[in-house]
């Protein structure tokens, strides 16, 4: 059976997932391996994701200090479990995206794929949400179809969130196509605050937030959000939900406790989550949590109070674990391009129709 790396670097910017997956008719985590981000790459890839002086050569310098790093980490997971460059069929390389404006016609990952087959002599297959916004698509989210392969096995609708930097849902019901969307702000806003106020890159297990109390007047404020009252296909990024953009509303109420504003911003996570799935598939009985909020006690709890009726539970408990989730799909999508399998879901990006996505980048 082909053996996969998957490659992913999320909004968050905490670090690079690679995930080892053998392909059978369903795909299985063999290994993984994780990479820090450098702090002055992640500072440099953050700016890159607003307008600056001399964009073109800064962003081709990043990228190919994030391939360098990529291809570390893939040389050292092979190592480890005793495999050469030949026993992988191909990398899925997400790329770092850095400006995601379907509306305009564009969505722009960086991440130097050409480089990346030179460093690690295994084919790459990257660029994959470009072809999906070509086609009239939001390019986001991808890995709906990914969730359905994976966790389609029950009788009764499921919801698949991923909190990473923003937050998706994959909706998943017995005999019907999986449908899809950006809910909002996951972590990036949680992240962005307690940098500010704490130096600290994210609340962990929502401990900080908890600590505070909620703030009505700034929730109803932030929830006010054009992006909140729209149903998929949609699709969002940092161009829109940004400190910034919290200071700017914080700027029109009195002045709060910080810890206030943290456990405000949860409760904006999870209501953004608990209202898009309510309105989208009201009678879901499971909804599974992968990405870094998985493991936000604080965050989990308030869904599951939010949730009463619908079980709150980790991928774990599925025998996927969270933090994986999103590099395994890229193994995927990887697969799917070589055997020129469409894996873009009009149901949930708004393609004109199913797409092989990626582009391929022989060693």
């Amino acid at each position: 059976m082909p053996h996969y790396l998957g490659v992913m670097s999320g909004t968050s910017l905490d670090g690079l997932d690679i995930a080892l997956v053998r392909q059978e008719d369903r795909p299985t985590l063999l290994a993984h391996h994780y990479l820090p981000m450098p702090a002055a790459l992640r500072a440099e890839l953050l700016a890159l994701c607003a307008s600056g002086p001399d964009e073109l050569a800064r962003a081709a310098t990043a990228e190919q200090q994030w391939v360098e790093l990529a291809a570390e980490g893939i040389h050292e997971l092979l190592k480890r479990e005793q495999l050469s460059p030949d026993d992988i069929r191909a990398i899925g390389s997400h790329g770092q995206t850095v400006r995601h404006e379907p509306a305009r016609g564009f969505t722009v990952q960086i991440g130097n794929p050409a480089l990346l087959a030179e460093l690690t002599g295994i084919d790459v297959v990257a660029d994959f949400r470009r072809r999906d916004v070509a086609a009239g698509g939001q390019g986001a989210p991808l890995v709906p179809a990914f969730h359905e392969a994976l966790f389609d096995t029950q009788d009764s609708p499921c919801a698949v969130l991923n909190v990473g930097g923003f937050s998706n849902l994959s909706l998943i019901e017995p005999g019907q196509e999986v449908r899809g969307f950006d809910c909002g702000p996951g972590n990036v806003l949680l992240d962005a605050w307690i940098g500010k106020v704490r130096g600290e890159t994210f609340d962990r297990d929502g401990a900080w937030a908890a600590s505070g109390l909620l703030n009505e007047a700034l929730l109803l404020r932030l929830m006010s959000d054009p992006y909140f009252a729209g149903r998929g296909p949609k699709s969002t990024g940092r161009e829109l939900f940004n400190l910034p953009w919290l200071e700017s509303h914080l700027g029109e109420i009195p002045a709060l406790p910080a810890a206030d504003v943290q456990r405000t911003l949860l409760e904006l996570t999870a209501r953004s989550i608990v209202d898009s799935l309510q309105r989208a598939q009201s009678y879901t009985t499971e909804l599974l949590v992968c990405g870094g909020g998985a493991h936000n006690l604080t965050l989990m709890q308030r869904l599951q109070a939010l949730l009463p009726s619908c079980r709150v539970a980790s991928t774990a408990t599925r025998g996927v674990p969270p933090d994986w989730v999103e590099a395994m799909a890229f193994a995927w999508l990887a697969h799917c391009c070589l055997e020129r399998i469409p894996a873009n879901r009009p149901s949930v990006t708004g393609a004109r129709g199913l797409r092989v996505l990626g582009a391929i980048y022989p060693a």
